[in-house]
């Protein structure tokens, strides 16, 4: 698992877990559709399920590691710790919750290539982040020396290619604002924190993909 060529294709095939993610949900909601916002619930709840809570449970880290830096205590060593406080469960919650509403909304408007395209967006945005910040992790600098200036740029390209196939020019707007929340949220969660790490991340893509599929609602449906 740590070769170089298979730590580079995992960051350079990122994209695709959200495109793979957001197709099972699109599917389970064409066979339950009949059913209504039940089925669309279960749709949407199955997409964070596909990707293993993963990010959601990095929201609850950031959380307690955000409120133990304004209480002056050290916030690496609470994003370390595996238990997780009460605010890191509410804050978790609360975005899942708002998370499951959003797509729940996208799914009965039939928006599917706007979920498609912030999955895929949101991931390329991530990329951008491994490709141009520093991390407080030694597993993430080991996939920073694995994802050189070829395969980052290579994976920029194919992706926009394949958003520009199945959504239209309307996925490079969608792609721009991912990179830039994604940009702007790490680097706030950064200053604060005082390092980045995989948990940023994964707080980050989820914030990144709420603010899109907000925007998308509320200019597109």
């Amino acid at each position: 698992m740590q070769h170089p060529e298979v730590l580079g294709a995992m960051l350079f095939w990122l994209p695709l877990a959200g495109a793979v993610s957001a197709g099972g949900s699109i599917l389970i909601y064409l066979i339950l559709h009949e059913t209504g916002w039940l089925g669309a619930t279960i749709a949407a709840l199955f997409y964070p399920i596909l990707y293993g809570f993963i990010h959601t449970e990095a929201v609850a880290d950031v959380a307690d590691a955000l409120y133990a830096a304004h209480s002056g205590k050290d916030p690496y060593s609470v994003i370390k710790d595996p238990v997780v406080g009460a605010m890191g469960v509410l804050w978790s919650v609360t975005i899942l919750l708002l998370k499951t509403a959003l797509i729940v909304y996208l799914l009965l408007h039939d928006a599917w290539t706007l979920f498609f395209a912030v999955t895929v967006a949101g991931r390329m945005g991530l990329e951008t982040l491994f490709y141009t910040k520093t991390f407080r992790s030694t597993f993430i600098r080991t996939l920073q020396q694995s994802f050189n200036g070829k395969l980052f740029w290579s994976s920029m390209t194919l992706f926009l290619l394949i958003g520009l196939t199945v959504v239209g020019t309307i996925f490079f707007l969608i792609a721009a604002l991912a990179t830039g929340v994604g940009y702007l949220v790490a680097t706030r969660i950064g200053k604060k924190l005082g390092f980045l790490n995989g948990d940023v991340l994964g707080a980050t893509l989820e914030t990144t993909e709420i603010v899109l599929m907000l925007t998308g609602a509320l200019l597109w449906l």
